[in-house]
């Protein structure tokens, strides 16, 4: 029988468990190498137990950590002798993961002889291989072309390293040095988050720890059921739309039938368009946590986002759509696209039931990434843009914030230091400024994007690839709200006429001096412009001149 838990108790025990992710959290952040970790902080940690429940996570990707418990019931499906000093690695879509570039690191729990726990670090790597630089194969019609497949294996066995395994993962990755490094920072990470938690099974016990936290897990249930069951109960339709999959088809359809009764929230995406033949397609996870993030994101902000609070929910798609791909489909783009358009559709269907907890639609996801030669050290570099973060959408309580980035991340991820950039990439950001009147008029107006002009500071031509969506489709407006000004993406080149970058591109050259002007989304706004009140909020931001939005902020 399990020892009853005082709510003192289960309280201490909830934020030690919040507290050690949010260490492993800062211990990548500060012992990682690539600038996609270490400066925009592209990386999310969890603790789940060995039945997949999402115990605790810490506050960065959330696309990421709803995708995990799948992960782990990979590893647990794979593995069943787990010892203390196995590391476990995985990032294969059809074996638990999202997409190739999330690799993730597994570190088993023990109490004396029993194992209970995972400390778990996914995070987005620079390179994973296959036939373009940095992750991304617009180009990719089998999931062999978009970089290197990992099922879950062990990398260390008992504290030993396998050295020929590492040596076979880095001799397919283009930057070696980073991506050994960048894995000793997420391995050490978990390392860490297991002895915090060792340390918290001496202090109180671990019998006591699991009782407390299946107190957790049900009270987090109980809060979100009473918030749930406060919705108009009723069948709901929402849909939203990729603009294209870069090979010729436009307009994929994703559709949400969301059904609440009661506390239960059922979301059924099988309308969704049939599977594509490119990168636009989801994993079956990634799938999961898509659905995920739009339920947290209507419940209450202090809900713990563990396995309790997803109790209500029951998620229904179907397999060869584009929200569920067949094994063997490139899936890379899929934790930006459809992740955003699952979140929109299911948003859109739940405005009718609850509709001062609909945001505005987020900005979607449109990254580039530069392979090419520092001419300050002669050596290759790839840089991954996240710079120019569009703006979020408005909501009830306000205006969206600006430059704050897309559904799927909710400002998990950043864009760092422009200086440092220049300082390790031969770059130069020449203007960097809020996008004038890009968010979506309404009664609360979308926050804006950014205005960005980007100068290739290399004497060798570079090779840049793109990945994302955006270009017809702006972020939605909600409940009379207009949707957001879509992105706008040149390449600006001497002796050559400027021409407009699509979403899905590879091989675009960018000769020395070239520049790249960025003019990223802003937020869909939120119920009818005629309601909104004077624009104070604006004329403090310094966001208007007169009445009229303008890009001259104080970013």
């Amino acid at each position: 029988m399990s020892p009853q838990v005082d709510p003192i108790t289960r309280s201490v025990v909830q934020h030690r468990l919040s507290s050690i992710v949010k260490e492993m959290g800062e211990a990548m952040l500060r012992t990682s190498y690539s600038q996609i970790l270490n400066s925009s902080r592209d990386f999310s940690l969890a603790i789940c137990d060995t039945g997949g429940r999402l115990i605790a996570q810490a506050d960065h990707i959330p696309v990421h950590v709803g995708a995990l418990p799948w992960a782990t019931l990979a590893v647990e499906e794979r593995f069943k002798d787990v010892q203390p000093g196995d590391v476990i690695l995985l990032n294969d879509p059809y074996h638990g993961g999202s997409h190739l570039p999330d690799l993730t690191a597994f570190v088993p729990v023990f109490d004396g002889g029993r194992r209970l726990l995972w400390t778990i670090v996914r995070a987005h790597q620079s390179d994973i291989g296959g036939a373009t630089h940095g992750g991304y194969n617009p180009s990719a019609t089998e999931i062999y072309q978009e970089g290197l497949r990992v099922p879950p294996i062990k990398l260390y066995e008992a504290g030993r390293l396998r050295d020929d395994l590492l040596d076979l993962l880095a001799l397919n990755i283009r930057n070696p040095r980073e991506f050994r490094g960048d894995l000793a920072a997420m391995v050490g990470a978990a390392h860490l988050g297991e002895r915090r938690l060792s340390r918290l099974f001496s202090e109180f016990g671990a019998v006591v720890v699991e009782a407390a936290v299946e107190t957790i897990l049900d009270a987090a249930e109980a809060q979100t059921r009473a918030v749930v069951s406060t919705w108009k109960d009723g069948v709901f339709h929402g849909e939203a739309f990729l603009d294209d999959d870069g090979h010729g088809r436009s307009d994929i359809r994703i559709a949400a039938k969301v059904t609440k009764s009661g506390s239960d929230i059922e979301i059924d995406l099988s309308d969704s368009d049939p599977q594509s033949t490119s990168f636009v397609n989801s994993s079956h996870a990634n799938m999961q946590a898509a659905v995920v993030m739009a339920f947290a994101y209507l419940i209450d902000a202090d809900i713990p986002k563990n396995a309790g609070a997803l109790r209500p929910l029951k998620v229904v798609a179907k397999q060869g759509t584009v929200v569920w791909a067949d094994p063997g489909r490139p899936v890379t783009l899929c934790t930006s696209h459809p992740s955003n358009e699952i979140v929109e559709a299911i948003v859109k269907a739940l405005s009718a039931s609850c509709p001062d907890r609909a945001m505005a639609g987020w900005s979607r996801r449109f990254r580039i990434a530069i392979q090419g030669e520092d001419p300050r050290s002669g050596r290759n570099f790839i840089w991954h843009m996240f710079q120019a973060r569009p703006g979020g959408g408005a909501s009830s309580g306000g205006d969206g914030w600006s430059s704050i980035g897309e559904w799927h991340t909710v400002g998990g991820i950043k864009f760092g230091s422009i200086e440092v950039a220049e300082v390790r990439f031969p770059l130069h950001f020449r203007h960097h400024e809020f996008r004038e009147n890009s968010g979506g008029d309404g009664q609360f107006r979308g926050g804006l994007g950014v205005a960005l002009d980007l100068v290739l500071e290399t004497t060798k031509p570079a090779l840049a690839n793109t990945a994302g969506d955006g270009v017809r489709y702006g972020p939605c407006g909600m409940l009379g709200g207009e949707d957001g000004v879509p992105h706008d993406y040149r390449l600006i080149s001497e002796g050559r006429a400027p021409r407009a970058l699509r979403t899905k591109e590879v091989g675009i050259e960018i000769r020395p001096g070239d520049c790249l002007e960025i003019r990223s989304s802003g937020g869909g706004g939120w119920g009818p412009p005629e309601l909104r009140s004077p624009r104070q909020r604006d004329r403090e931001q310094g966001l208007t001149i007169n009445g009229t939005m303008t890009g001259q902020g104080s970013q």
